[in-house]
Formats: structure tokens, C-alpha cells, sequence
């Protein structure tokens, strides 16, 4: 066999053929359509919780607060007063800092904090991902009541 049809045989099997490079991209496709779906929904299944325990440490704080104050600083007032004392009355009694500062919730945006409460002697909550009022599933609202 000559020298030059050798290389030559080298240099076509060496290659992939286009329709081993779609058959390849196909599958790649499927697969990311299978799995980033997944993991879309993990990352806000990640904020719920981040929110959940938030409101729990934000209604700890709250109930410092009680304790210390004996009630819980009006709606006007609002989780401002778990980090610098509140300037309009009722003046708490024996006020200290409760938290470094405020959180924000996953979305980033402010915690709601009401008293008196819808759902419960005072609520502390975040409206979701859509920043609304009510909603189902991650547009849901997480709240101190949960």
C-alpha cells in the first residue's frame, strides 16, 4: 500500500462526521432540558427556606423586644426598632439592639412586619417572588404564621 493513501485513510478516519456531531448535541439538548428544570425549581425551594428562617430569627428578635419593652413595637415603628430605638411612642422602657441589621428577604426585598396581625398577635412575612399579596407556589406568601 502506498504512502500516500495510508495518511490519506488517517486523515478521513480521524474526524467526526456531521451527523455524529448532531447526534451529540441532540442528546446534550435533551439532557439540559431534563435537568436544568430541576434545578431552577432547587434555587427557589433555597429561597422559601432562606425566607422561613428569617422570619423565624425576625420573630425571636420581636419576642426580645416583648420581654424587654413588655409589647411589641407598633406597626409604625416597624423592625426598624430591633436595630436603633424608636424615636416616636410608645418609648420602650429598656430598649437594647436585638439584631446587627435588617434582612432582606431572598427576592430583596423588606420584610412586612404588621401589629396588630392578620394571622397572629403580629405578623412578620414576605409576599415571594412576585412581591404580592397571596399567590401559590413560589409566589406564595411566607409568613411568622407558617
Amino acid at each position: 500500500m502506498p504512502q500516500s493513501s495510508l495518511s490519506l485513510r488517517r486523515r478521513i478516519q480521524a474526524g467526526f462526521t456531521l451527523i455524529e456531531l448532531m447526534v451529540v448535541l441532540v442528546i446534550i439538548g435533551v439532557l439540559a432540558a431534563l435537568i436544568v428544570p430541576n434545578v431552577l425549581d432547587r434555587a427557589d425551594d433555597a429561597r422559601v427556606t432562606a425566607a422561613r428562617t428569617d422570619v423565624g430569627n425576625l420573630m425571636q428578635a420581636l419576642k426580645l423586644y416583648r420581654l424587654d419593652n413588655q409589647r411589641y413595637p407598633t406597626s409604625e415603628q416597624g423592625l426598624q426598632a430591633l436595630i436603633t430605638k424608636p424615636a416616636t411612642g410608645p418609648a420602650p422602657t429598656n430598649w437594647k439592639p436585638y439584631l446587627e441589621k435588617l434582612p432582606n428577604d431572598p427576592w430583596s426585598r423588606p420584610y412586612q412586619y404588621l401589629n396588630p396581625g392578620i394571622k397572629g398577635e403580629i405578623d412578620v412575612m414576605s409576599f415571594g417572588a412576585d412581591g404580592q399579596p397571596g399567590g401559590e407556589g413560589k409566589d406564595a406568601d411566607i409568613g411568622s404564621w407558617q
